[in-house]
Formats: structure tokens, C-alpha cells, sequence
């Protein structure tokens, strides 16, 4: 995708983001999106390629660069697990809660391929695979961790199918931590509660632009799609998939949630 000149005495600002193509787009909680066509689909995952796929493919090694700090709730609860606990971390960036807990091996996956080499480079496992159809047997993990992904989905089946292929690879009794930026934001993005699908600029500096740098440019903008997610909108995504609440709440910007998948009923 093209990106936009930005001019550095402004900042550029998100704006909403019309991800229809026939159907409506549904703005309450973890309503699924139905009757979707072949050709609408494709359009989906059209702009998925575009808004988020192409782009940071583009930004990764600046995007890197600001991604280096463990959040603490995800880092309180990578440590928590026992040692030699097997988890995945699916969208795992540029690896940086790959070695928060060395007793435990965690397999990184990222869409983007140049985030996995940064995340390689770092000496962790990692491997390029989709949340909507991940490379692993089900049932095998004991944790998994999804770190600001499933908002970048573009329609709430999408969303739905990307937390039951987690689920998917769980245990039973395994136990998942997922983040996703939040709707009602309390720090210095403010959205309308009317929109939650969005356009987030990212200011590319020129020193990380590829290819040739024009003169005169000092930045680019490129537009990422997210899904702001309203208060309990994770949770009740979560029924869709076999698992159960174990705690929630808001940090960064972002809901977060943490379950366990239900163990089968054997009776």
C-alpha cells in the first residue's frame, strides 16, 4: 500500500474505517457476522492484507524498536506457570515475551515475516503461521499467550474463528491470556463509542522507510485497522470457544482477559 507524506507539524490522528462490503458490521458485543459470500470474504481478507499485513511488514523493524518492555500482567502471569510448561505465544512480534520465563518452552508464530526474523535473530523459536489456521496438533499446548492480534481482524466471525483455533491447540485445562485494545481508551486516544473499527496511523521515520528516501520526506504514514473492543466484548467472545473466565481487566490501553479451557465431561 501507498503511504501518506506526514507532515511533522501535525499529528496524524486515527479516523474511522468502513470494513463493510455488503452486509452491515455489527457494533455490539461478539455479534457474528453471517451469510458472508465468497467474493466478501476475499474482500475481508483483502483488507486485512492491506491494513495490517503489508503494513507491518513494512514498519517491522521501527515497530520493534518501540516493542521491547513486558507488560507486567503478562509478564506476573508467564512467570506463574510451572516449569517446562509447552505454550505458544501467536503473535508473538519480535519475540519479547519469548524469554521472560526460561523454564518454560513457548513457541513464537507471527503473519508477518519480518518479525519473525527479528524474533529469530534473537535466538527464540518462532515460525510465520495464521491465528486462523495454526500449524499445530490440538490440545498439545499448556498455555498460550495472544498479545494485541485478534483486534486486527476485520469482522466478528473472523474474530470468533481466530479465539476457538486458540482454543483449539490447548489443553484442557490449559490456560490463555488474550489482549485487545480497548474502545474506551483512558489515556490519550479517544474514540467514539460509535466506531470501533478504526484506522491507527503509524509514523514510519525516513531513516526506517524501504527502498529509495526522497528528498525533502522526513516520515511516512502508514494505516493499521483495529477493532476497539467494547468492556466484556473479550469475555463474551470467549463462549464461542470452550473456555471459562479466570480473571479480566483493563491495562494499557487494552481489555484483557485470562480462561481455561474446560475439561470434557466425561460423565
Amino acid at each position: 500500500m501507498m503511504p501518506e507524506p506526514h507532515n511533522p507539524l501535525s499529528k496524524p490522528q486515527p479516523q474511522p474505517f468502513d470494513v463493510t462490503v455488503s452486509i452491515p458490521t455489527s457494533t455490539s458485543k461478539s455479534e457474528p457476522t453471517e451469510n458472508i459470500s465468497v467474493s466478501e470474504e476475499a474482500e475481508f481478507r483483502k483488507k486485512e492484507e492491506i491494513y495490517v499485513h503489508q503494513v507491518y511488514q513494512t514498519i517491522a523493524p521501527h515497530f520493534s524498536n518501540t516493542r521491547f518492555k513486558p507488560w507486567p500482567v503478562v509478564e506476573k502471569f508467564l512467570k506463574e506457570l510451572p516449569p517446562g510448561s509447552i505454550g505458544a505465544d501467536v503473535g508473538c512480534g519480535n519475540g519479547k515475551y519469548l524469554g521472560v520465563n526460561p523454564s518454560l518452552i513457548t513457541l513464537g508464530s507471527d503473519r508477518c515475516f519480518n518479525l519473525v526474523e527479528i524474533s529469530k535473530e534473537r535466538g527464540h523459536e518462532a515460525l510465520v503461521a495464521d491465528n486462523l489456521n495454526l500449524p499445530y496438533r490440538s490440545n498439545c499446548f499448556d498455555f498460550i499467550i495472544s498479545i494485541a492480534v485478534i483486534h486486527h481482524f476485520t469482522t466478528p466471525s473472523r474474530r470468533e474463528q481466530a479465539i476457538q483455533e486458540l482454543s483449539r491447540v490447548l489443553r484442557p485445562g490449559g490456560k490463555m491470556l488474550v489482549f485487545v485494545w480497548a474502545l474506551e481508551q483512558k489515556g490519550k486516544r479517544q474514540f467514539d463509542p460509535n466506531a470501533p473499527d478504526v484506522l491507527v496511523p503509524w509514523v514510519l521515520p525516513q531513516k526506517f522507510a524501504p527502498g529509495e528516501k526522497p528528498e525533502g520526506t522526513e516520515s511516512q504514514v502508514y494505516q493499521r485497522y483495529y477493532h476497539l473492543f467494547q468492556e466484556g466484548e473479550l469475555e463474551q467472545l470467549a463462549i464461542s470457544a470452550p473456555l471459562d473466565v479466570l480473571d479480566h481487566g483493563y491495562d494499557r490501553d487494552n481489555w484483557w482477559g485470562q480462561f481455561i479451557k474446560r475439561t470434557p465431561n466425561t460423565n
